[in-house]
């Protein structure tokens, strides 16, 4: 069976950047204050009174009452203890229509029986973890190279931020060249190294507390969108140790929150083949929700090495790995490659490659093509996002929303589009002060869809999955129009 993938019309990024451009310089439209407060008290205060004192106890015994940044929730988060296909449970008992999707690995719906049974029968005989091979190792590895043409070999690790950190350090060795260039805005994880541009292009060092300024020392960033000023870094890279990788989201910063042109990582890679650097394509979000050959097979484009995350493992822990041309990935080499001619990586992980993590991700990933899951995921995320166009319009609003298949953006105060411009030192202040106030309005609306049964990324990102129907989608945007009908001008 062909496997379609999950973006039908790649979004027009000049236009959409246009209309963000507008956005920021617009007053700030958000949930009215009288209507806040009322979800305040008639949803958050009467229907959520366990979630609410389940937190109060948790802040006494961790740093903000939650162990994962995307649980946070205005006014307070909320506790969930059911996950099924496109819908969540919470602890009062409370149904809401799941566009967090667990940050995005969930293609195919939350807990999927299929995949489910198949962990469970592993518990009942291996167990989780080992620490020794396992079968599951190899059918995983074959399932991913199967599919996606640059992954020549794979090494499964913990996480996404993991794998960027392994390939910073493959990148170096099989190049022998120091620098790193990332796409300002892009997140790669959160290590020292690649804790830097994140967010909004132009932040440098201003988003990592706790880490000293001299790791960034190799690592530069370059504006989304222009090849001019990556070629500039390039270049001046070959006078201070050369670039030894070139860091990528290929549909834009922040799962496409700034879109890409549709040929820009084509013209990413001839840059990198032309200065010797190699092309890194973050595939963390984009790897099993784009497309069984990931956003490089969609836009046709043959990156040296590959990160995964979130989707590899199917939704269970452990989902993370780095893929590549065999030429790179020897630097990854364990066990039977005895090889002392070339140095290794220094990488570990002793919950890396769990059986649990290998079994659940093969069997996710099998299903996930079986199913033509990507595409059909797709197709809900353009059906998502034509009816928000339709309620903005309605409404009157200035807001943005577009996707890249199941990647969905609702974009109502447009905080990650600002950029910091070093030469005009004087604004950085008022920049940062900026999107820390939309940051707030962001909170706001969020709570309003979160009281409306509406689970959402930070209030402005939405995944949709397989488990979707254009039933549930319609649903969501009748709640959506709601939240809508309370939404006004800000008040100073």
């Amino acid at each position: 069976m062909e496997n379609k993938f999950a973006i039908t019309n790649y979004p027009n990024a000049a236009e959409i950047t246009a209309q963000l451009d507008e956005l920021i310089k617009k007053p700030i439209f958000t949930i009215k204050p009288e209507a806040l407060k009322a979800y305040e008290e008639e949803y958050y205060d009467k229907k959520c009174v366990k979630s609410k004192e389940m937190i109060e106890k948790a802040r006494v015994i961790i740093p903000g009452g939650v162990q994962h940044n995307l649980a946070f929730n205005y006014p307070f988060p909320l506790v969930f203890t059911k996950a099924e296909g496109a819908k969540l449970y919470d602890i009062d008992g409370n149904e809401y229509l799941d566009f967090l999707q667990a940050g995005g690995p969930t293609v195919l719906g939350s807990n999927p029986p299929e995949v489910r049974d198949q962990v469970i029968e592993l518990l009942k005989t291996c167990g989780p973890s080992t620490g020794l091979f396992h079968e599951f190792e190899y059918k995983l590895a074959k399932k991913i190279s199967d599919n996606v043409e640059t992954v020549q070999m794979f090494r499964m690790l913990g996480s996404g931020t993991e794998a960027c950190m392994a390939a910073v350090r493959v990148a170096r060795l099989a190049t022998k060249k120091k620098n790193i260039i990332k796409m300002g805005g892009a997140y790669h994880g959160w290590s020292d190294q690649l804790a830097y541009g994140i967010r909004i292009p132009g932040s440098k060092f201003t988003q990592a507390n706790g880490v000293p300024l001299h790791i960034f020392r190799n690592t530069q960033e370059f504006f989304p969108n222009d090849l001019d000023d990556l070629e500039r870094k390039l270049r001046f890279n070959m006078l201070r140790g050369g670039t030894a990788a070139v860091f990528i989201e290929p549909v834009g910063p922040e799962s496409g929150t700034r879109p890409l042109d549709f040929d820009f990582n084509k013209g990413v890679e001839r840059l990198c083949r032309k200065y010797g650097a190699l092309l890194v394509f973050d595939e963390v979000v984009t790897g099993f929700r784009i497309g069984m050959a990931g956003a490089q097979g969609y836009f046709g484009v043959s990156p040296d090495l590959t990160i995964f995350g979130k989707a590899v493992a199917g939704g269970y822990p452990g989902a993370g790995g780095l893929g590549g041309k065999k030429e790179y990935m020897k630097y990854l080499g364990a066990g039977l490659d005895g090889s002392t001619k070339i140095k290794k990586a220094l990488i570990g992980g002793t919950m890396a490659a769990t059986p649990i993590s290998c079994v659940a991700g093969y069997y996710a990933l099998d299903m996930i093509e079986r199913t033509n899951a990507c595409y059909k995921a797709g197709l809900m995320g353009d059906r998502l996002t034509q009816g928000l166009q339709k309620l903005i319009k309605k409404h009157g609003l200035p807001f943005v929303a577009f996707n890249q298949g199941s990647i969905c953006h609702l974009e109502t105060v447009g905080t990650m589009h600002f950029a910091i411009n070093w030469s005009r030192l004087w604004e950085v202040p008022k920049v940062l002060s900026e999107t820390g106030i939309r940051k707030k309005e962001m909170e706001h609306m969020g709570a309003a869809y979160m009281a409306e049964g509406l689970v959402t990324l930070a209030g402005s990102r939405l995944y949709t999955s397989a488990a979707y129907t254009p039933e549930l989608i319609d649903e969501a945007l009748n709640r959506f129009d709601k939240v809508f009908e309370n939404v006004g001008l800000k008040q100073d």
